[in-house]
């Protein structure tokens, strides 16, 4: 496969078993395939998806949407809850960098929004992973307290995020819509 038909430019060539293959991004609109076999066996071939219309990857997305939200006068007309709801989703799909940067957009959103403008109980899922990572750190008294970038990024999110609902008067529904009963419960017997 390749971007140009004479399968000089972005070539990639697969053989073998499915497990040999590999996702693949080509530039442009047009991709050129050949298809050759050496008559081994009396398989069918192979079969490829091909998806196209990408606007951009990770990164780009991640850099137009930090530009915009730091931008005082395009923010007001950001879709905020919309794109709240998208980040939410991205940092708790995402892994690793990725993860980090969404998160890192998220705390760009909560400060600058006004009002009520964001779900802030989306949170819920990268809550209970925060939470998680609190309490695997309180019983590993062999380490020291250094904490890995994902948990110094919730702990910050989850700061900023208190501070926020605080100013608006609704910290009781935001910390009751976060926790499980179970965890009401326990926090309760202590």
């Amino acid at each position: 496969m390749s971007s140009s038909s004479d399968f000089q430019q972005d070539r990639h060539s697969f053989s073998g078993s499915p497990q040999k293959w590999a996702d693949f991004e080509l530039p442009g609109d047009t991709l050129y395939y050949r298809f050759t076999s050496d008559m081994s066996n009396t398989e069918w071939g192979y079969k490829f998806t091909v998806t196209a219309g990408h606007l951009g990857r990770f990164q780009t997305g991640f850099e137009i949407l930090k530009q915009m939200l730091s931008e005082e006068r395009v923010v007001p007309h950001l879709p905020l809850a919309k794109i709240w709801e998208w980040q939410v989703g991205v940092a708790c799909r995402q892994t690793g960098h990725q993860r980090l940067k969404a998160i890192h957009l998220l705390l760009k959103i909560v400060q600058c929004s006004a009002q009520r403008d964001c779900d802030l109980t989306l949170l819920k899922p990268l809550w209970q992973l925060f939470t998680h990572m609190e309490n695997n750190l309180c019983h590993d008294v062999t380490k020291p307290g250094i904490l890995l970038p994902l948990h110094r990024a919730l702990a910050e999110l989850f700061f900023v995020t208190e501070n926020r609902v605080t100013e608006l008067g609704s910290l009781q529904e935001y910390l009751l819509a976060l926790n499980t009963e179970d965890h009401l419960h326990r926090c309760t017997a202590q």
